[in-house]
């Protein structure tokens, strides 16, 4: 007591104090492990954020390799059929001609079967190495779903260990654990390609 006033101390003076004190010997191992979960947490995010786009790209990648194969297999199929009615128009000219001019359209028309024959495969070829393409694009695609899973899981678990840091809830901290598990384990699955 100065100069004859009094004092009193309201309950938030002593929880100013307490937790002054707290900045000076005492730990505070609740805020300690929060800090600590959520630097990992933004680290394993960060990883996996890394990954989603990655698998991002390489969907993309794949599949303008499946349109690329496409558009070869069209122009085969288009050549093919150029053939095929070349070949139609010389079967037409073998009936309708006679003589020698009947023989040049009946050796065309072997000519566009044998240019057929060889197209077909090329053609089919490019038609599967586009379902392929874009097989592994899907593929990719999904994987990138899991990462983005996995990184919006640690991206909420960040965000409940800043409001159990600020309330101070027990429960709030578990929830955090939990849904960091939740994005752990699908970000194994993805690693995995689950």
């Amino acid at each position: 007591m100065t100069g004859g006033h009094f004092h009193v101390h309201g309950p938030h003076d002593h929880e100013l104090e307490h937790a002054a004190q707290q900045g000076h010997g005492e730990r505070d191992t609740f805020a300690g492990r929060i800090a600590v979960t959520t630097a990992l947490l933004a680290t394993i995010g960060a990883l996996f954020a890394y990954e989603g786009g990655a698998t991002q790209a390489n969907a993309a990648l794949y599949k303008n390799n499946a349109a690329i194969r496409k558009t070869e297999a069209s122009n085969q199929w288009n050549f093919y059929q150029a053939k095929s009615s070349k070949q139609n128009l010389a079967e037409l000219g073998a009936v309708l001609a006679t003589g020698e001019k009947a023989e040049q359209f009946r050796v065309e028309v072997e000519r566009y079967r044998k240019e057929k024959a060889e197209i077909q495969p090329i053609a089919q070829k490019l038609e599967d190495e586009a379902k392929e393409w874009d097989r592994r694009s899907d593929a990719e695609l999904h994987l990138h779903h899991r990462w983005a899973q996995a990184t919006t899981a640690l991206q909420i678990a960040i965000a409940l260990a800043a409001i159990a840091l600020l309330t101070r809830r027990r429960w709030l901290q578990w929830g955090m654990y939990g849904v960091a598990g939740v994005g752990v384990v699908l970000g194994t699955m993805a690693a995995l390609h689950v």
